[in-house]
């Protein structure tokens, strides 16, 4: 049979076909699976809210959806690899169920798109990270017997009006997405081309968002983006509903700005945000961290090499000495209790043993709580894929990144021992994962803490007192109920 395609040239255009409705009525499932970074489940969010606008209703078993959408990750192959044998799963389920529509969102969406459609015969429909709005027009091609495309990138997307709907949430925590796309071409990433440039939500609109999830009992909220700190918003470039008039003449909004704008609804509402880079992590940004109780005292700040040649190579556009520089800022302005969270590349394209060994003592300098290590996974389309050999074999790579592992997993049994006989606050974010009969939290430095549930509940701050560790997690007892 010949496979119909329908393509969406942007979200007002279509190409060959009219737009119809729906054949099938209404209550039909959906079922959303979501891989990769926060961004990918904050969009997974408001994927949700824009179907249940078109009467869907959820279910977190595949086997009962009409509609499965998979949100996925291209950062690394092991991340599209998961997705296509997830897809092996929904295959043997759409042979039961033939009606059964099946599509793929973000950043696999964008970088494959028709591709998709004729390696994945399961696959439906594909939509890109900025033509989520399209999505119900697409259901309809497909409705109709078509495939439906649309991987059209925005350069004003961000979908500041649509309130999103907390999928899988305890009502304690919530992801707000403040900025889409990324403006940083290093050279391994594929996410400037998945998600396009930056475009930054209109401030009064991410306030007006957190002020909703704390009245409707929401403890935390998180500020995403690909890089929070290049968060840069001015009335004048971007017309908006939700400003008050009286504040449409005030200068230009940067990131310090819009977290003491939310860290200011409320003391007990906490705020973190991620992800941070180095080469724009202010000062100014710092001093609002230590002005406000509130803003967890954490930051995620992603070196990838303790080498300045591959950094270089890499296109980090700073050099070992300044993000050492940051580092010291962040000890001198917020002290040593701040915790510094990184991510680690191991066996980027030429780098030598010497070079995996400036990796080493940089860790060893800066000691991170916590960090996302990983080896070099060439993504097509990428600068350093264009332009540098893969020439690391694999078992090397394996074997650096067993090693930044393991000296990773010293430094953090180092900082949680160090933890032992303190008292922290902590916010109860759901039972512990071995029993219910023990509360699961953070702390303010993002450390997890396990502890009995006595008298509390979800969504309580607790004073915890540590009495034990291990490298991952905090053990302890609240000092009262």
């Amino acid at each position: 049979m010949e496979q119909k395609i329908f393509i969406s040239t942007d979200r007002g255009g279509t190409k060959s076909l009219p737009k119809q409705p729906s054949t099938h009525g209404p209550m039909r499932k959906l079922y959303i699976e979501s891989y990769g970074c926060q961004m990918n489940f904050s969009d997974s969010e408001i994927v949700a809210s824009i179907m249940a606008g078109q009467g869907f209703i959820f279910t977190d078993h595949y086997h009962e959806a009409d509609l499965i959408l998979i949100n996925t990750c291209a950062i690394r192959d092991k991340a599209e690899q998961t997705i296509r044998n997830r897809l092996l799963v929904f295959n043997q389920q759409k042979l039961k169920q033939p009606d059964l529509i099946v599509g793929i969102l973000g950043c696999m969406a964008e970088r494959l798109k028709t591709q998709l459609l004729e390696e994945e015969k399961v696959v439906d429909l594909v939509a890109g990270p900025d033509a989520y709005r399209d999505l119900p027009r697409l259901i309809s091609q497909v409705d109709q017997g078509y495939k439906a495309v649309n991987t059209f990138l925005s350069k004003e997307e961000t979908y500041a009006d649509i309130a999103p709907i907390r999928l899988h949430s305890s009502g304690v925590t919530a992801f707000i997405s403040i900025m889409r796309g990324c403006n940083n071409m290093c050279s391994f990433c594929i996410v400037p081309f998945t998600r396009g440039r930056e475009r930054s939500r209109d401030p009064y609109s991410i306030v007006q968002e957190a002020k909703q999830l704390f009245e409707a009992g929401y403890k935390e909220v998180t500020l995403l983006g690909q890089n929070v700190d290049s968060y840069r918003w001015h009335p004048s470039e971007a017309a908006t509903a939700t400003s008050p008039d009286h504040l449409s003449s005030k200068n230009v909004i940067h990131f310090a700005q819009l977290l003491a704008m939310v860290a200011e609804i409320d003391p007990t509402l906490r705020v973190r945000f991620s992800t941070s880079h180095p080469k724009d992590m202010t000062d100014e940004v710092l001093y609002t961290m230590k002005a406000y109780d509130n803003i967890c005292k954490h930051i995620h700040l992603p070196v990838q090499s303790g080498n300045s040649r591959i950094l270089k190579l890499m296109n980090r556009t700073y050099d070992r000495a300044w993000y050492v520089e940051r580092i010291h800022a962040i000890r001198n302005i917020l002290g040593p209790s701040c915790a510094i969270s990184s991510d680690m590349i191991a066996g980027f394209c030429s780098e030598t043993e010497a070079e995996h060994a400036d990796t080493l003592s940089l860790m060893d300098y800066v000691q991170y709580d916590f960090s996302f290590m990983f080896y070099y996974s060439e993504r097509p389309g990428t600068l350093a894929a264009r332009k540098y050999p893969d020439d690391v074999p694999e078992a090397v790579k394996k074997r650096r990144l067993s090693e930044i592992i393991a000296k990773q997993r010293e430094h953090a049994l180092m900082h949680n021992q160090k933890s032992i006989n303190q008292v922290y606050q902590v916010l109860i974010e759901k039972y512990s994962k071995k029993s219910e009969a023990f509360f699961q939290g953070r702390t303010s430095q993002n450390k997890i803490v396990v502890f009995p549930k006595e008298g509390h509940k979800i969504g309580d701050y607790v004073d915890v007192h540590i009495t034990s560790c291990n490298a991952a997690t905090l053990f302890g007892n609240t000092l009262s109920i």
